[in-house]
């Protein structure tokens, strides 16, 4: 005698013996789990999803998804970025985008970056930037969910989900919706930010969604004169974390006012992060070895 495992009810209903064992074949208890996966718009082809991810806000997040764009978009592959950040939404103003994301009679078309990375956004969607979105969790959901349904993504490799902080409605949203292939996990070397940190992780592993790298962000500032380099906001902790989830890739991102100022510009294209460098390297070669590929 056994509970129906999959939580569909059946053992409930006058008919229900209780014995799955006994169960026909279209009985509730021997079907597959409901898939929330959304499908993509039928004129889309994207090949990888990966989303960037932080405990809080504040981190760089936005930051290290822009990066990581522009060093997969050097390489030479069709990259876009689904800015998941609705109530926050910072990768037009990175990218220096103004230009408004136009509808078809077929769907939604992204907006093109400088070197040709497909930015979907709300920012680009309002009349006025600046003005606040006030919608509640299912509303913001709903949206982000759209960006993967409604939007013609044509032709992309890899494409960055840019995720709110936090385990709310949105990351959820995302993760059940889109076919994340895995995560890079965002923080900052504070302990409070260490500690929200753990809670991201946790909820990838509880989704079963791999960590691909964790990147902590303003990590160091190198001194320009002599060279040495000093823990602005206290010693590390990210090695401890690694080892506790069983990462195997931490990239350390310095403080670097000449990427802010380019961010303030719009034109983080013009900057190359070796960090961001070396993560995608890391990526790249863990979907190789998935695939088979040497």
């Amino acid at each position: 005698m056994s509970d129906c495992s999959y939580g569909c009810g059946g053992n409930n209903s006058p008919e229900c013996s209780r014995d799955c064992n006994s169960c026909g074949e279209d009985c509730p208890s021997r079907k597959e789990p409901k898939s929330f996966l959304e499908k993509p718009h039928e004129m889309s082809s994207i090949k990888n999803v990966i989303g960037v991810v932080s405990g809080k806000g504040g981190v760089g997040k936005s930051l290290v998804s822009a990066l990581l764009a522009c060093a997969t978009r050097r390489r030479g592959y069709e990259v876009a970025i689904l800015d998941a950040d609705i109530t926050g939404p910072s990768i037009p103003k990175a990218f220096g985008l103004s230009e408004r994301m136009t509808g078809t009679e077929f769907g939604v078309v992204p907006v093109k970056t400088r070197s040709g990375v497909s930015v979907a956004s709300i920012n680009l969607l309002i009349d006025d930037p600046s003005s606040p979105v006030i919608w509640r969790g299912p509303i913001l959901a709903g949206a982000v969910k759209q960006f993967w349904t409604d939007v013609i993504w044509n032709d992309v490799d890899f494409m960055y989900v840019d995720m709110p902080p936090g385990t709310g409605d949105v990351p959820l949203t995302v993760f059940q919706s889109i076919p994340i292939k895995g995560i890079v996990v965002v923080a900052t070397p504070q302990d409070l930010v260490s500690l929200i940190v753990e809670k991201a992780i946790k909820m990838a592993e509880m989704m079963s969604i791999p960590i691909l790298a964790l990147v902590e962000n303003m990590a160091y500032f190198e001194c320009p004169d002599c060279g040495r380099r000093h823990s602005i906001f206290g010693e590390s902790k990210i090695e401890e974390i690694a080892a506790s989830f069983g990462i195997d890739k931490i990239v350390k991102l310095p403080i670097d006012s000449a990427i802010a100022a380019a961010c303030d510009r719009g034109e983080v294209e013009s900057i190359i992060s070796p960090g961001a460098e070396e993560t995608f390297e890391h990526i790249l070669a863990k979907f190789d070895r998935a695939d088979g590929k040497k």
